[in-house]
């Protein structure tokens, strides 16, 4: 291996682990009189910076500014032709630049866009999350799983996806911060009566429709999975929908849900549950809360009231003898 070749995998492994996108350009064919043959390489990074070689004067602006517009615009690997298409191998699907050098010649830069792996961030505990975990790494997501409300260390950048599973435990909270970023794709794992509740919850923290509106809940393609790991290939699959929509330059609208999805939440929701020794019906909602381990409560008129979430407690709180008088009946 040449000197050169060792210099250009060193910086393309450097720019792969800094999480930066590169096109790496490679000559594969020629006619002369040029001044780069076949074999002689580049890589050319986001900023227009190159490092390598690949011709003189007369190809290095090209390949410069294809290299910047491919990765601005995502595409595939392609063939870039300088020369006139009418000399060497016929080819499809070639991009085709005049040569301006007055000496002639042509080559073929097989270009090879590189871009940082997507990151999935996953929060909560639950055979949904273990699937997502088992099965994101095969779509090329670095993942990551986090078990409380914190993205201090975490980019919310347009490669991140972002799955809540934490089953009202701190949905909230995780939403909160995480619809104020730039990611590209913010999901929960619920049931469509829990989604409204937060989003309820969502309008009185300050976040705009805007924000909330970016929330897909429940996550996930209608497939009619039921399996945890059903439920994780139906979220993965909506993923790869909003990646490859926003390769095209497409707004990535809500995709459709599973109807199975609500009967997941109860069914993952009982496989995590320990045994309890006494439970308490949240009066807003309408789901069972282990009162032992509930986080929110609320005491009115002598009585504790337990609550599966921040947005069911705030709304109990603010007209308590609507909820009293509605579970009565």
């Amino acid at each position: 291996m040449s000197d050169t070749s060792h210099t250009l995998l060193e910086l393309a492994q450097q720019l792969t682990q800094a999480g930066q996108a590169f096109v790496s350009a490679t000559v594969v064919w020629c006619e002369r009189p040029t001044s780069a043959k076949p074999g002689a390489k580049a890589i050319i990074d986001a900023d227009g910076h190159m490092v390598g070689w690949i011709g003189g004067s007369c190809a290095q602006p090209v390949v410069v500014r294809e290299a910047q517009r491919a990765l601005r615009e995502g595409d595939a690997p392609y063939l870039l032709r300088l020369g006139s298409s009418e000399i060497g191998h016929d080819r499809r699907d070639v991009r085709t630049f005049p040569m301006t050098c007055a000496s002639g010649g042509a080559l073929d830069i097989y270009m090879e866009p590189h871009y940082p792996s997507p990151h999935l961030v996953l929060f909560g505990d639950s055979p949904i999350v273990t699937a997502l975990m088992q099965f994101a790494p095969a779509l090329n997501f670095v993942v990551t799983h986090l078990e409380q409300a914190d993205v201090s260390g975490i980019s919310l950048d347009a490669r991140t996806y972002i799955i809540v599973a934490t089953h009202g435990h701190y949905d909230e909270d995780v939403l909160e911060l995480v619809l104020r970023g730039q990611a590209a794709y913010v999901g929960m794992v619920c049931s469509r009566r829990r989604a409204d509740t937060c989003r309820a919850y969502l309008r009185t923290s300050g976040l705009d429709e805007g924000q909330i509106a970016r929330l897909q809940a429940p996550a996930g393609l209608d497939l009619g999975a039921v399996t945890p790991e059903e439920i994780a290939i139906s979220i993965l699959g909506e993923l790869v929908q909003v990646q490859r929509r926003a390769a095209n330059g497409a707004h990535a609208s809500p995709a459709p849900v599973s109807p199975d999805v609500e009967a997941l939440v109860a069914s993952t929701s009982s496989i995590l549950s320990v045994e309890q020794e006494s439970s308490a019906l949240d009066l807003v909602c309408g789901m069972m809360v282990e009162v032992s381990t509930a986080r929110h409560r609320s005491t009115y008129d002598g009585r504790i009231f337990y609550f599966c979430c921040p947005a069911c407690k705030r709304l109990f709180e603010r007209n308590p003898q609507e909820y009293l008088v509605q579970n009565e009946r």
